[in-house]
């Protein structure tokens, strides 16, 4: 009996030390195949964000997407005909995405707000270089509007509500904070309450809508959704305009093929509202042209930003 017991003990270690064997090599096998698994995901990725023939090109979302991708469609096909590459145009969910996909290498070419330029300066270690931009943006300015009757100038801002665009952006935030606060009103104590719509046409929907008691937004789309009869003047008024400043451009990776950079630089250079495909393109765009800019003329907007807090 005690012999069979000990065959039947030795049996079960022997069977125990083959299973611990069997289960160490399936767990090896198994990390084998993930380690390998990782870094084929890994090329993957390297792959994919270097795509050769596509130049792909994003935009900080002040609008709508659908808006976007309206404005952009004669504008990419214009591109990919100048470059002799396949554009394809990557939307972003906000104004940070659009900064981090460029540092990234996952975007080649960002419409940004000046503030934005500056963030992806930041972000890049000045690794980020401004094309062009319009020539309106050389003085932009930024719209303060209202449907109260008692709000007259920026002094009467003080214990109401106000709704800025996206956090990141340069003339539906950074701007219009920084000329509240040379008013000696500071945004988050003198309010009753601010807030961010996202966008700038959404900004106007909250004042439009009771929501807010006021609203900051870029003059262009301002002015755009007056032309389209979007917002009536005469109910959701403009009460302040900033003075002028440096705001959007095109930029690119500081790394670009300096071929392509110049390609690209080019392709705005010579749109002209004389000619069909120019004059599509440069209204779209609400540009008369496009002239060339650099990282200099921004140097304004990074004072701001650090004056106000908003860049460390």
């Amino acid at each position: 009996m005690r012999a069979r017991r000990a065959a039947a003990s030795s049996s079960f270690s022997s069977l125990k030390g083959n299973m611990t064997h069997f289960s160490a090599l399936r767990t090896l096998k198994s990390v084998l195949a993930a380690s390998l698994a990782a870094g084929l995901l890994l090329t993957g990725a390297a792959h994919a964000q270097v795509t050769p023939g596509v130049l792909r090109v994003s935009a900080i979302p002040d609008e709508a997407p659908t808006e976007l991708q309206r404005k952009f469609k004669p504008l990419g096909e214009y591109l990919a005909k100048k470059t002799g590459l396949k554009v394809e145009f990557t939307p972003v969910t906000d104004y940070a995405a659009s900064v981090e996909g460029l540092v990234n290498k996952k975007i080649d070419l960002v419409w940004f707000g000046g503030f934005t330029f500056i963030q992806a300066k930041e972000r890049s270690k000045g690794q980020v270089t401004p094309l062009v931009q319009r020539a309106e943006d050389e003085k932009f300015r930024s719209v303060f509007v209202t449907t109260a009757k008692d709000i007259n100038k920026l002094e009467d801002l003080k214990g109401k509500t106000l709704s800025f665009g996206s956090e990141s952006s340069t003339s539906g935030h950074l701007m219009p904070r920084a000329y509240l606060l040379a008013a000696h009103i500071n945004p988050d104590t003198d309010l009753k309450r601010i807030s961010f719509s996202g966008a700038h046409d959404a900004t106007v929907a909250a004042v439009a809508g009771g929501k807010v008691d006021a609203g900051a937004l870029n003059i262009g789309v301002w002015e755009k959704l007056v032309s389209q009869h979007k917002v009536d003047p005469k109910v959701v008024r403009v009460f302040y305009t900033t003075p002028g400043f440096y705001d959007y451009n095109w930029s690119v990776r500081s790394d670009m093929n300096p071929a392509l950079k110049q390609k690209i630089t080019d392709a705005f250079l010579s749109l002209d509202a004389s000619t069909p495909e120019g004059k599509e393109i440069l209204t779209l765009q609400q540009a008369s042209k496009f002239i060339p800019t650099k990282a200099e003329n921004y140097d304004a907007i990074e004072k701001a930003a650090r004056n106000a807090g908003l860049l460390k």
